[in-house]
């Protein structure tokens, strides 16, 4: 993979919007540095907090959708960038709202196949205390969820790592991954691009090349190889 130079990005991006979704049990502070970086592209950023442990995907997506309307002007093109579960949450929106100008989307570490972790954490008590009704979502078995998601009919480009930084973890993975998700249970059918990048789940938002290669997208429509 060719390293970036930014100098040849395009630098009139009409102030698209950016949405920007963090994972479960995180907050808009995680993704400061990604909204910084996206901020220096040009972008208005909308990086915005929800309560990721306290509702299931189905009701966080109106919640999240009314936060956006309500910040956001109709007549400006929209980006979507999600970490995580974030990742679904920006499927879910977009399976039952649409912005009036639909930019691409960017999913950064998705359980779109769902994660080996949750599986093995889903009847953990203090698991599901502290992730909620979300959390119980995330798992590989996602019949109860299917419902949620349409077919993708927009640019979207996805991000996996392959760096782990819990070994534990790891071991109950098959293949490569990130520490949370193997990246074969990143891909997802309608993507545009795929990229896999030398990154930690934990840290995948504050990770320079990822912060690139997501800005590189949402200006080509593919990822810089």
């Amino acid at each position: 993979m060719g390293s970036i130079n930014m100098h040849e990005m395009p630098k009139n991006v009409e102030n698209d919007y950016v949405v920007i979704l963090h994972g479960i049990f995180r907050t808009s502070k995680h993704m400061r540095s990604l909204a910084r970086h996206m901020e220096l592209q040009g972008y208005e950023v909308l990086n915005l907090d929800y309560p990721s442990t306290k509702k299931p995907l189905e009701e966080l997506k109106d919640h999240v959708w009314q936060d956006i309307s309500s910040k956001a002007q109709e007549n400006k093109p929209m980006h979507f960038i999600g970490y995580s579960m974030g990742g679904l949450l920006v499927r879910a929106i977009l399976s039952h709202y649409r912005p009036q100008k639909m930019g691409r989307v960017v999913m950064l570490a998705t359980p779109n196949k769902g994660s080996e972790i949750a599986d093995f954490l889903k009847n953990n008590w203090l698991y599901k205390k502290l992730y909620g009704p979300a959390g119980q979502q995330l798992g590989t078995d996602q019949t109860q969820i299917s419902s949620l998601f349409k077919q993708i009919d927009y640019e979207c480009g996805v991000i996996a790592g392959s760096r782990s930084i819990d070994p534990i973890s790891s071991l109950l993975i098959k293949g490569k991954d990130d520490g949370k998700v193997s990246i074969e249970n990143t891909y997802i059918e309608g993507m545009q691009d795929h990229i896999t990048l030398s990154a930690p789940h934990t840290f995948f938002p504050q990770n320079k090349n990822v912060q690139q290669q997501t800005a590189y997208f949402l200006r080509e429509g593919s990822f810089k190889k």
